[in-house]
């Protein structure tokens, strides 16, 4: 495997912030005034005495300083160099769909390209229901069909099927949500240019790469031609800084970053996080922290690749991949700046991810139940961290607690992993013993609401805490429910209390 290594970090921008969570420090106008004045105009074009033309061999290439974004998409595209607003072709390396998308791709992609056309590599596709499958609406299990059909007619090598809905476990290629099944099966790796027809595929990008939802038309495009017509985005940079509190999760850094620059802020633009904080974050934590980017407005998110990205891989992908990283000169339209250790449990209120409030400041909101589950929220360590919460307090739930983990491996390490410092207990049997529902089946489950009947969707006008990204009006179900986005420690805390509580009470 070709791994490069660490670059050091970019010193030039455009705009420059620090923010933290109590306090938010900024500089005075007259100072950014006195500040734009030192940085020296761009030069645009300059004249130069004609000189003998010289062979191309002899003169090279001028490098120019690019971010990770814009070197993977100039990769992608074969040019040397790529620029923010650039519009290119680029060369996709895995398209992703589900069972929502996957049937109007496959139907757009046959309309332009003929019924009998061929996919353009049957071993780039990957295709990966998950969002409405275990419930009897005949028309969410026909999209399933849907899928099917398609692959054996393409001879899809990725198509992770499910036909028994009665037991997912006896569908030994079931594997469950898609942006968690993509890493556990070696379809992320980085340097790669990863397109998926869902909005949470910039998940993604925790390993370097760059990933970003794409709409059924594309697809189409994308399944006959292996191409899709992007425009390069402006870096926005995250530097997160300090040690991590053991109360804090990735899911309250991306609550912290949204609630700063508001679900708008990061409107088609790369968001690339670093710093130490990050540098010591697990991947699955990496991955939830660029799942949300989308929740800003994000084109994309990215974490430069390291050690933990490739011991990650391992045992994961045998394909050789090419890391990169920003160059130390690269430009960022702006600077964020975090010191993680000041910061507190966080909740998103309700309708909006960016309706930031600390947990402990929601004390007197009475819920009526917790979901744990999704993308964001329902990886293994997102179900240990719910699990050493309840294993602290040694209490009982007092609302219905629901348990939903992203895949099939997940589910499995639910009944076999030890629960550290539990005496060898698994979160299944802590989760029992504090009165939690019995872990459901790998799915997308509540999160986009589905159908009715859906497992744990909210089919009334009640208040939910949950491990997901998204509270608008309706998004679980019922158009009057009311979801507060937090960390798996805060949904497990509120859980033992019903009420919103900071998950220090029962950590510390």
């Amino acid at each position: 495997m070709a791994c490069s290594g660490m670059a050091s970090s970019s010193t030039v921008f455009t705009n420059k912030k620090d923010v933290g969570l109590s306090a938010f420090s900024s500089q005075s106008l007259s100072s950014l005034q006195n500040a734009k004045k030192r940085i020296p105009r761009k030069i645009v074009s300059a004249l130069a005495p004609k000189q003998s033309e010289r062979l191309p061999a002899t003169t090279g290439s001028v490098k120019t300083a690019m971010t990770v974004t814009e070197k993977i998409l100039a990769r992608a595209s074969k040019k040397p160099h790529q620029s923010p607003g650039d519009n290119v072709w680029v060369d996709v390396d895995i398209l992703m769909t589900h069972d929502v998308c996957g049937p109007g791709s496959f139907a757009i992609f046959k309309r332009e390209f003929g019924e009998n056309a061929k996919v353009w590599d049957r071993e780039k596709v990957v295709v990966i229901p998950d969002h409405y499958i275990f419930t009897t609406d005949e028309r969410a299990n026909r999209n399933v069909d849907t899928l099917r059909d398609f692959c054996m007619e393409q001879n899809i090598k990725y198509f992770y099927d499910i036909k028994d809905l009665g037991n997912f476990k006896a569908n030994p290629d079931y594997k469950g949500v898609c942006h968690i099944a993509l890493a556990q099966e070696g379809h992320c790796r980085p340097g790669e240019v990863l397109l998926g027809t869902d909005s949470h595929t910039c998940t993604a990008g925790a390993f370097g790469q760059f990933a970003t939802g794409i709409g059924i038309t594309d697809a189409g495009f994308v399944l006959g031609t292996g191409k899709a017509l992007l425009k390069v985005p402006p870096t926005l940079r995250f530097v997160m800084d300090g040690e991590m509190p053991d109360y804090l999760l990735a899911k309250d850094l991306i609550l912290q970053i949204i609630g700063e620059i508001s679900v708008s802020g990061a409107r088609y633009k790369a968001m690339e996080f670093v710093g130490t904080t990050v540098e010591n974050l697990t991947m699955e934590e990496r991955m939830t922290l660029c799942n949300m980017v989308i929740e800003a407005g994000g084109k994309n998110g990215v974490v430069p690749p390291d050690s933990t990205t490739y011991k990650y891989l391992e045992d994961k992908t045998s394909v050789p991949y090419e890391a990169v990283h920003s160059d130390k000169e690269a430009r960022f339209l702006s600077e964020y700046r975090f010191d993680v250790s000041k910061l507190e449990p966080l909740v998103a209120k309700p309708h909006s991810p960016d309706n930031r409030a600390l947990a402990r400041e929601c004390k007197d909101v009475k819920i009526d139940r917790v979901y744990i589950g999704s993308c964001t929220g329902g990886k293994i360590e997102d179900f240990l961290a719910a699990a050493k919460v309840f294993l602290a307090s040694g209490k009982k739930v007092k609302v219905p607690t629901f348990l939903v983990p992203a895949t099939y491996k997940v589910w499995m390490d639910l009944y076999t992993l030890p629960v550290p410092g539990s005496g060898g207990k698994t979160c299944s049997q802590i989760f029992e013993e504090a009165g939690c529902d019995t872990p459901a089946s790998p799915t997308c489950g509540a999160c986009m609401g589905g159908p009715r009947d859906t497992y744990a969707r909210i089919n009334e006008p009640q208040v939910c805490v949950s491990t997901t990204n998204r509270n608008f009006p309706g998004r679980m179900g019922h158009k009057e429910g009311q979801i507060y986005l937090a960390s798996p420690y805060t949904a497990a805390a509120s859980a033992l209390t019903g009420f919103v509580t900071d998950p220090r009470e029962f950590l510390h």
